[in-house]
């Protein structure tokens, strides 16, 4: 499996530079509809090898995650499918694909393994910075342009930083505790009690924020009893608790946030590695 993901990796990236073409261009487009008709024609097509959504499959590697591994071209992905690379399993499929679909399925994979601010994700941005400050109470434990609170990660840069798949997943399933989160209880010998999540902690002492945002710097010697969480603060259900005109407005709205102070299209042409 490595040696089959050495060969895909290092045959995207040379494809076009070798013959010396200019890259060809996408004509469909890159909106959510795009994603999801790249999508559907992935898994009719391309399954037989890689894994359904793009996961790992019984004879080629995962094209999709969390993490991204290396980067390329909406050109290189386009060339790679349209005409295979010599001496690997990843046959020509120019033939076999509509030019249409072939693009469809860039537009997928880009969408999958690119961060959330790469795509252009539908909804109602502005009205999703309602939903974050008003209805999704978001903005009580999350930052988003110096604005809200700090007892959850800041999330100015959260459509640079994670993928659309993994944006989605962490308003509506549970996910690991990220690190500088576990929700703490602490009862002090004096029997006042407080929670919050730990910051920082040591055999000596523990740096407490509690849902007030308020940082409390607590020696081990005054604490008489701790209790760690085992689920993040963070609700997961916001699918249901939004309507689904709501949700998408309010993924739209963080899919667009980066430090550079919004969503900017990354053609990548040219670009072979990352």
């Amino acid at each position: 499996m490595k040696r089959w993901r050495f060969a895909f990796v290092l045959g995207f990236g040379s494809l076009l530079s070798a013959n010396g073409q200019t890259p060809p261009k996408n004509p469909v487009g890159h909106g959510s509809e795009v994603v999801a008709a790249g999508r559907a024609a992935f898994n009719r097509m391309c399954t037989g090898c890689h894994g359904v959504d793009g996961g790992e499959g019984e004879r080629a590697p995962a094209l999709v995650g969390d993490r991204r591994f290396f980067r390329l071209s909406e050109g290189a992905l386009y060339d790679t499918i349209e005409n295979g690379i010599p001496g690997t399993g990843m046959m020509a499929m120019g033939k076999a694909i509509d030019d249409g679909d072939v693009w469809r399925i860039v537009v997928f994979i880009r969408a999958m393994r690119g961060s959330a601010s790469d795509t252009d994700v539908q909804g109602d941005a502005q009205h999703g910075k309602e939903i974050f400050a008003g209805k999704g109470g978001c903005i009580k434990c999350h930052t988003l342009q110096g604005k809200g609170g700090t007892i959850g990660p800041d999330l100015s840069n959260v459509g640079a930083e994670m993928t659309l798949k993994h944006l989605r997943d962490s308003l509506t399933s549970d996910t690991p505790i990220a690190r500088g989160y576990k929700p703490v209880t602490v009862v002090l010998i004096n029997g006042q009690t407080i929670k919050g999540v730990a910051k920082n902690e040591d055999a000596f002492s523990l740096q407490l924020l509690d849902y007030d945002n308020h940082l409390h710097l607590i020696d081990k010697e005054e604490v008489q009893k701790e209790d760690e969480g085992t689920k993040s603060l963070m609700p997961h259900d916001y699918d249901k608790q939004l309507s689904k005109e709501e949700f998408q407005d309010l993924l739209a709205m963080l899919a667009k946030q980066t430090r550079e102070g919004g969503h900017k299209r990354i053609d990548g042409d040219g670009e072979v590695g990352r």
